[in-house]
């Protein structure tokens, strides 16, 4: 049965987020708030949990997770970011928005997308997952908590506990997230922006 830390939104607890941080280097897969959606995650490179969390979403090796990042710097450990796709990230984050971006050599081959050899990152602006990152002191891997036969994503803690309770090893109750998960972005070699899923985050600038 998952452990289920109420967090503060706003002064997330340094206690409960150290137990937080202990569960995933075990190996943990835990559900936690992020400024979109509830989502799923884990240890960057824990194939055992990440094929946890695909078994929970129902989802084939062909899905591509999501890097979790608290800032631009450890973006770049994992994706080739020019000066111009710098300032383009720097704009938009931290905010709902999901890139897709060339991975580095550091990316290790299941995450990235096979035939693009691209890998999905982001920073959210949520306070929870911005102190549990900054605890954790890397990247999380992460998927947006999407139940199989759903087309929203989960937005309530206790419903969630009643569904995952025995199939996560922690729920993290931030209070009522969204149901509109990120806007996926891609940005190619030249720096050119395409939108290949509109969310939460605003495309004006792109119009």
């Amino acid at each position: 049965m998952s452990q289920f830390f109420e967090i503060h939104p706003d002064n997330p607890q340094k206690r409960l987020l150290a137990q937080a941080v202990a569960i995933i280097r075990k190996g943990g897969v835990i559900v936690y708030p992020t400024d979109s959606c509830y989502a799923l995650g884990c240890l960057v490179g824990d194939k055992q949990a990440m094929d946890r969390i695909a078994r929970i979403r129902k989802i084939d090796s062909k899905h591509n997770f999501t890097l979790v990042c608290r800032d631009l710097s450890e973006i770049a450990a994992y994706a080739r970011v020019d000066n111009q796709t710098y300032r383009t990230l720097k704009s938009l984050t931290p905010g709902p928005y999901t890139f897709i971006l060339r991975a580095t050599h550091e990316v290790p081959r299941r995450l990235q997308n096979a035939k693009r050899k691209t890998i999905g990152v982001r920073v959210p602006d949520n306070a929870i997952c911005q102190a549990l990152l900054d605890a954790l002191g890397e990247p999380m891997m992460s998927s947006t908590l999407i139940l199989p036969e759903q087309e929203n994503p989960e937005n309530d803690p206790f419903e969630i506990r009643a569904q995952l309770e025995h199939a996560v090893d922690l729920i993290i109750d931030g209070g009522h997230c969204g149901i509109e998960p990120t806007s996926v972005l891609n940005i190619d070699q030249e720096g050119v922006m395409s939108v290949l899923r509109e969310g939460r985050g605003d495309l004006s600038f792109l119009r």
